[in-house]
């Protein structure tokens, strides 16, 4: 039997493959697609998600393909300067396109052992005590002890569990193209900016190779968004907002989007869960998407594993649920409402000026940037010190750096006492005494994710928060 199938190789699936291999999990990923997607969905990783690479040893190779920006207006595209003292040590956007992404977490899989089956559609799933049962296209049955959905907003595995997926309906429609331009970058220019003071929906970027990734309102919303524009819808489109269609041709790919905001109603349902876009739609506004399904991912993945290994302690799979859903509730929202700060209708217009205003405050600016970086972050555990349920940014210690310690995806108890221990825990957390100027705790004991779960300097009071996060001691 296998441990855990994932449904799904993109981003969100590639991560939650990656970190069940560090624990050994057997983890078979299928693919209904028969290649990688070539189309840029995605343009770049923001602060949390960058972390999440550090903390697995993975960031160098993403740096070495993208580039850091520090520029504002990723929150509805109202330009304000980035905000000074973000809670990171890695306060930028990483531009990195997604097939780039994909191709990096898709050699990170591999490389622990992944088994990745492309061409390989999930079309039945049954469910008991024991075990889950996936039927393919072609007949095949799988047996595993878990699955995971992670194919997409038109997820396969959430239809067939039957779980509800409420939210609002696309009201605003974007055509989204990658094409040739005969306009000279002058032209672009002049045009984008004028046409953006008030559409924010309308732009021309180039990738390279003559080729533009072209984004412009559509006429309406197309009662199939699956069917791809036409060069001429796009041309028109281009025209009718722009004043120009800058001379588009020889088209790579088109397609349309929405923005609607739907949820998933749970995402647990026995032994098959829902991770990414299968959990979760939203407008794309913020570049927030790819980097959410992360995230979830990375949330997942250790408690998946210790369920798998027989140490989880009651209710920690649950907690992936308790933890992520209020989370995506929250960028359902915070999109929502830069679509309406885009609108170019005089109320939101009003809106817009004054919400741009608001942001000349720092802390205003900080607070909206973090919903988008994902920084500002806390878990609900419960009462106690401010750090609890929050992760912890990247700290220099005196032999090295906090990140670097936590590459294996286990527990850590960083003790700047020398005093404490993690016996009878210690094959599932790292006991690392060291010390930092930049943490003022005697010690704190953080999940595998970064998120911290106790904070202190008595011996009895960490022996009792242990078992919540990590199981019972072993002899």
């Amino acid at each position: 039997m296998i441990d855990v199938i994932v449904a799904g190789c993109g981003p969100t699936g590639l991560m939650l493959a990656a970190e069940l291999r560090l624990h050994g999990v057997h983890v078979l990923v299928v693919e209904k697609e028969a290649e990688p997607a070539g189309f840029v969905r995605a343009l770049g990783l923001h602060a949390r998600s960058v972390e999440v690479l550090d903390q697995r040893g993975l960031l160098e190779r993403f740096l070495a393909h993208g580039k850091q920006y520090a520029v504002g207006g990723f929150f509805a595209g109202i330009d304000k300067p980035w905000p000074a003292r973000l809670d990171t040590a890695h306060s930028y956007v990483l531009g990195i396109p997604q097939p780039v992404t994909d191709r990096l977490l898709h050699e990170r899989a591999l490389e622990l052992g992944t088994e990745i089956r492309r061409g390989c559609e999930l079309v039945g799933l049954s469910q008991d005590e024991d075990g889950v049962t996936v039927e393919l296209a072609d007949g095949t049955q799988l047996r595993s002890r878990y699955l995971v959905g992670c194919d997409g907003g038109r997820s396969t595995v959430r239809k067939l569990l039957g779980v509800g997926f409420p939210g609002e309906p696309t009201r605003v429609e974007t055509l989204l193209g990658e094409m040739a331009l005969t306009a000279s970058p002058e032209t672009l220019t002049a045009v984008m900016t004028e046409v953006r003071k008030t559409q924010m929906r309308f732009g021309a970027m180039p990738l390279g190779d003559g080729m533009y990734r072209v984004v412009v309102p559509a006429e309406g919303v197309a009662e199939d968004r699956s069917v791809p524009p036409t060069l001429e819808e796009f041309k028109k489109q281009l025209q009718a907002v722009g004043g120009t269609d800058f001379g588009a041709h020889s088209p790579r790919r088109l397609s349309r989007f929405g923005d609607a905001t739907r949820q998933a109603e749970r995402y647990r349902t026995g032994r098959v869960l829902l991770a990414g876009d299968a959990a979760h739609i939203h407008p794309p506004t913020g570049g927030q998407g790819l980097n959410l399904g992360i995230q979830d991912a990375f949330n997942l993945g250790w408690k998946l594993a210790a369920e798998v290994a027989g140490w989880a302690p009651e209710g920690l799979l649950d907690s992936y649920h308790a933890e992520r859903h209020p989370v995506a509730a929250d960028v359902l929202h915070n999109t929502r409402a830069q679509m309406q700060l885009m609108s170019t209708e005089p109320g939101p217009q009003a809106v817009r000026r004054l919400v741009a205003e608001l942001m000349d405050f720092e802390e205003v600016n900080r607070y909206l940037i973090e919903k988008i970086a994902a920084t500002g972050i806390r878990y609900d555990f419960g009462g106690g010190h401010e750090l609890l349920g929050r992760r912890m940014r990247d700290i220099q210690l005196k032999k090295g750096r906090l990140y670097g310690l936590m590459h294996g995806g286990r527990g850590l108890l960083l003790d700047q006492t020398g005093r404490l221990s993690v016996e009878g825990w210690a094959d599932r957390v790292d006991h690392v005494v060291d010390v930092s100027e930049e943490l003022d705790v005697p010690a704190m004991l953080m999940r595998p994710d970064g998120h911290i779960v106790w904070v202190g300097d008595d011996q009895q009071d960490l022996l009792e928060r242990l078992p919540k996060w990590f199981g019972a001691a072993t002899a």
